[in-house]
């Protein structure tokens, strides 16, 4: 005789449970990582604009405040922008952090910290 096997229903509605609170989870968590990658990527473009690395500060803070208005992210403002310049090269870096309410008064903080250089 062969044993029966494969899950039961109250360990299959365990294991429901746990996977629906984990992509809950990552559904509240991905959006912010999302705009992370997205100001990371704006941020080494503006630095790589020909005409940031030839301008001054102003003009990469104009350039970097246009591509933030085309992609429509506003977790960083050009104030939290911290310029620098080494001879033809452009950093522009940038500090910040993000709350994302979970349940109730639970709260996800993340700490991102975005850079142009490599």
């Amino acid at each position: 005789m062969h044993s029966q096997r494969g899950v039961s229903l109250s360990g299959f509605m365990q294991w429901s449970v746990v996977l629906i609170l984990v992509l809950l989870l990552a559904f509240k968590i991905a959006p912010p990582y999302m705009e992370y990658m997205t100001i990371n990527k704006q941020l080494k473009a503006t630095a790589n604009d020909p005409v940031v690395r030839g301008g001054t500060k102003k003009e990469a803070i104009n350039a970097f405040m246009n591509r933030q208005i085309v992609e429509k992210f506003t977790s960083i403002s050009y104030q939290d922008l911290v310029y620098s310049k080494e001879g033809d090269e452009v950093s522009l870096t940038v500090d910040y952090t993000t709350c994302v309410p979970v349940v109730s008064n639970l709260r996800a903080c993340m700490d991102f910290a975005a850079s142009s250089s490599k």
